[in-house]
């Protein structure tokens, strides 16, 4: 059960590390703040983050050794 929590945990942190990417990503592709279209900022967001979880599966680095 240890290792389930600690993957748990590396593949969390490692997920809101990716959404929070893509979210910049996202925005930063807009030339005036006022223009994001944030349906789409949320949308890829999400998708990355789970796409993160997902790849997680087949092992994270952070757990190795």
């Amino acid at each position: 059960m240890k290792n389930w929590k600690a993957w748990c945990k590396a593949a969390g942190i490692r997920a809101v590390k990716t959404v929070a990417q893509t979210a910049v990503a996202t925005i930063g592709t807009s030339a005036v703040f006022s223009q994001v279209d944030w349906r789409m900022v949320v949308s890829a967001s999400i998708l990355a983050g789970v796409l993160s979880l997902l790849t997680s599966v087949a092992g994270l680095p952070e757990l190795d050794g």
